[in-house]
């Protein structure tokens, strides 16, 4: 190990795959404790002569050789180590000191040291006597997938047969128009075909296995199969000791998906965001992929209860793991390791869940486009998935999408008037011919009167009465024809004045690209309300996504003078390149400039005009 490598170890200090031991007077009994640590975990560096603190005291140089003899000895000793390891200790010099370096490679066996079991938690050696803990050792080390095991005494009827018409529905709708196979199996041939009947090919027995009680399992069931499973989904923003909302959900996983999705609905904001002309539904999307991990990747024979937990700056998943390795996970380290394959087979054929890493990238993806920040993945015995909330980040930009969109819709409304108006002639069409029948009808019954002479007298009377009304009525219903046909033709005026003013705009943009460029510089600058930037920029044809983008730097530099482009880049979730392009295009326009030095200067941004 270079002199380089071994000085930022040091300065790093103890983790859960590096321990320093002072060895000032020999090996003791710690130092093995931590070896077999290291071999029940992920392996690690030790490191002899370095006090806890990274500094380096050495270890006497005429003892060294001593040193390294006992220590082969000690874990070679089947009394002392079970199974026994070879390890080759190394002596090394870092400024004029000796220090004892060991490499400890992670074992495929679970070590004792004194018929004690030790297993490293961050920088500590634990000694386990928990049956348990012991066991999820030996699962962990032997790659088991737990979901296999067979339970010979579960039948169909223990299951919940009632689900799989839904879910032949939701694997045909997911096979994007290709069919399924799952839909022409009967009941039995359907679970057979998930690999949910299986055979253990140690024992040779057969039967319905763990994924398929924690699927399809009824209640009762999965609490005899695993009676410490559930999923605790809590909401803490005002009460924090406690809670707000607490869900405890102990059904199968298909049920528990659904319900977990549902808490996440009604207590997560739902931001308005478009790709590529496509709404997308930003807090299914990430819930859907923090649900799904946590289901699937879940190791259901330890008692750790798994949360699902909304707080005011973050929501985060948590549950029980067979972990491959300690670390922050991240896009450059990922490597999909599956934990429940059958389990994620399933939910991959009915829709919930994507391919193996998709959902990771999808949470890397989405997440800053709904908070501004990345989420945070932690491996280990616990595996946690982090994602930032941000509800003034979130209201914003759905503000601003919803005033966009009202102004789109302004339009929509004056073409429903035009055409309300281009109606009423018809209407008093109906009206005028209505009342011309009505003399028609009065010259009838006066005929009517003049046949029987007794009734003719009141007849008559009735008929001048009527024509008079309807005298009237064709009057009025004239003069409605008259203000219905002038309504129309001021509409269409309106329409052809608004139909000349974009196509003129259209032609001023085809002879000079750079006018309409300078326009929507100077909208930007204008002091009217957003509604009315906004009209002005779907009359004239200007592109809404680079206005806007240019509005929200320009709004930003206004409150934040001092604020840098890397910093107004992240603030507004945009590539560094693209801010950097935009900043250029708004110092060419003259609309802001940087005065003093690039480190300790500040924005100025022109006066707004009226």
């Amino acid at each position: 190990m270079a002199q380089d490598i071994l000085k930022s170890v040091f300065e790093i200090g103890e983790t859960i795959t590096v321990e320093f031991k002072r060895c000032g007077n020999g090996i003791e009994n710690d130092v093995y404790e931590t070896v077999c640590s290291f071999l029940n975990r992920f392996g690690g560096d030790l490191f002899l002569g370095v006090l806890d603190d990274g500094k380096v005291c050495g270890v006497p140089e005429k003892a060294t050789p001593d040193m390294v003899k006992n220590f082969i000895s000690c874990v070679s000793n089947p009394g002392l180590f079970s199974p026994t390891v070879y390890l080759v200790p190394e002596i090394k010099k870092y400024h004029k000191k000796t220090i004892i370096h060991v490499h400890i490679p992670p074992s495929a066996e679970v070590h004792s040291y004194k018929k004690a079991v030790y297993d490293r938690v961050d920088d500590a050696d634990v000694k386990v006597t928990a049956t348990a803990q012991i066991a999820q050792m030996y699962i962990r080390k032997q790659e088991i997938f737990t979901e296999k095991k067979i339970y010979p005494y579960v039948k169909m009827e223990d299951l919940r047969l009632d689900l799989l018409p839904k879910l032949r529905i939701m694997a045909v709708n997911n096979s994007n128009g290709n069919g399924h196979p799952w839909s022409s199996l009967d009941d039995e041939e359907f679970l057979k075909s998930s690999r949910l009947f299986g055979t253990d090919r140690i024992t040779g027995m057969q039967g319905y296995n763990l994924a398929a009680v924690m699927l399809l399992g009824k209640d009762d069931t999965i609490f005899d199969v695993a009676p410490a499973y559930m999923t605790d989904a809590l909401l803490r923003r005002v009460n924090v000791d406690r809670y707000d909302d607490r869900e405890i959900i102990q059904t199968n996983l298909i049920e528990s998906y659904e319900q977990l999705m549902e808490f996440g609905r009604k207590h997560l904001p739902d931001k308005f965001f478009l790709e590529e002309d496509q709404r997308k539904n930003l807090r299914n999307i990430i819930t859907r992929e923090m649900i799904a991990n946590t289901l699937i990747h879940r190791e259901y024979t330890s008692s750790y209860q798994a949360k699902f937990v909304i707080e005011k700056d973050r929501m985060y998943v948590e549950n029980a793991n067979r972990a491959s390795q300690h670390a922050v996970i991240t896009l450059d380290n990922l490597e999909p390791n599956p934990k429940n394959p059958i389990i994620a087979s399933f939910f991959r054929n009915i829709g919930y869940a994507d391919q193996l890493g998709s959902g990771v990238r999808n949470l890397f993806k989405y997440s800053k486009c709904y908070s501004g920040k990345e989420p945070e993945f932690a491996e280990g015995d616990i595996f946690r998935i982090v994602v930032p909330l941000h509800d003034d980040y979130v209201k914003y930009t759905t503000q601003a999408m919803q005033r966009t969109t009202q102004v789109v819709q302004e339009p929509t409304q004056a073409m429903q008037n035009t055409t309300q108006a281009k109606q009423e002639p018809t209407q008093a069409t109906e009206n005028t011919t209505q009342a011309v029948q009505e003399p028609t009808q009065a010259k009838q019954n006066t005929t009517q009167a003049k046949q029987k002479p007794t009734q003719a007298t009141e007849n008559t009377t009735q008929a001048k009465q009527k024509t008079t009304q309807a005298v009237k009525n064709t009057t009025q219903a004239k003069q409605r024809t008259t203000q219905a046909k002038q309504e129309p033709t001021q509409a269409m005026q309106n329409t052809t004045q608004a139909k000349q003013e974009p196509t003129q705009a259209t032609e001023n943009t085809t002879q000079d690209p750079q006018d309409t460029t300078q326009l929507a510089d100077r909208i930007l600058l204008e002091s009217n309300s957003e509604k009315d930037q906004i009209k002005r920029l779907m009359l004239y044809g200007i592109k809404m996504n680079e206005y806007m983008t240019k509005r929200n730097i320009v709004d930003l530099i206004r409150k934040e003078p001092e604020i840098s482009q890397k910093q107004i880049a992240e603030r507004l979730n945009l590539n560094l390149n693209t801010t950097k392009y935009y900043i250029r295009k708004l110092k060419e326009s003259g609309i802001i400039e940087r005065a003093g030095s690039p480190q300790k200067g500040k924005w100025i941004v022109r006066e707004q005009e009226n």
